[in-house]
């Protein structure tokens, strides 16, 4: 499905922002640099929008884009092992039409699926700030508004879980319950998400990082099994 004018608008408002130095210091010099097996692409060096299905009833939110990934490619999750595992997963669950993601021409399309992420631009050490989260909540926040069908939004790390609660405690003041819904592989709860709207269901999942699938805490019947489960509410 395409995309609106308020997509557009969402998209060049993400792409110019400046608000974190540190962080665009950081994507600019990785980008300058490069690394020695991709010194001969031009990376992408900028903050990155969301990607997908605008009438997706599942939204993965991710921590942030990945150095040598997707502020490479410029794309979400695009050109790295962890999106490997993401889009393989996809595929499989019949949600997406490749396995991989290796560049933003690459073919790739989703159904049902809108991929995105609670900072925006590659952090150093893969840590943003607080405070460099917070400046990118306004994206997240008007995604969320553009995306009308949500059913389910799946949190790829605890940081992710922190910023989507924080978001439906924006919305639904005094909506959060107590105590307030704990991080973990599939972690499950309904809180709502959207102004006006009804509750979605929030799940949590372990991050699809090279740290949490070479280490086995993250394995592929584990991810496979909560891609289901967003499938099974979202399409139910």
């Amino acid at each position: 499905m395409a995309m609106g004018d308020s997509w557009r608008r969402l998209e060049r408002d993400i792409v110019a922002c400046d608000k974190c130095p540190r962080l665009r210091k950081h994507c600019l010099e990785v980008a300058r640099v490069r690394r020695r097996m991709y010194r001969d692409q031009e990376y992408w060096g900028l903050p990155l929008p969301g990607f997908g299905d605008p009438a997706a009833p599942i939204v993965m939110v991710g921590l942030a884009p990945a150095a040598h990934g997707a502020n490479r490619t410029g794309r979400m999750f695009t050109g790295d092992r962890s999106g490997d595992w993401l889009y393989g997963a996809l595929n499989r669950a019949g949600l997406a039409n490749r396995p991989e993601s290796t560049w933003v021409n690459d073919g790739l399309k989703l159904d049902g699926v809108f991929i995105s992420a609670a900072a925006r631009c590659a952090p150093p050490a893969n840590k943003p700030t607080r405070e460099e989260i917070d400046h990118c909540d306004g994206f997240l926040d008007r995604e969320f508004d553009l995306l009308e069908q949500i059913r389910v939004v799946v949190a790829l790390g605890k940081i992710a879980w922190d910023t989507v609660l924080r978001r439906s405690a924006a919305v639904a003041p005094g909506s959060m319950p107590k105590p307030r819904p704990k991080f973990g592989h599939c972690s499950e709860t309904t809180l709502p998400i959207r102004q006006g709207a009804g509750p979605v269901a929030i799940l949590g999942s372990y991050h699809p990082s090279q740290q949490n699938t070479q280490t086995g805490r993250l394995t592929r019947p584990m991810f496979d099994s909560m891609i289901h489960r967003a499938k099974q509410i979202a399409f139910s």
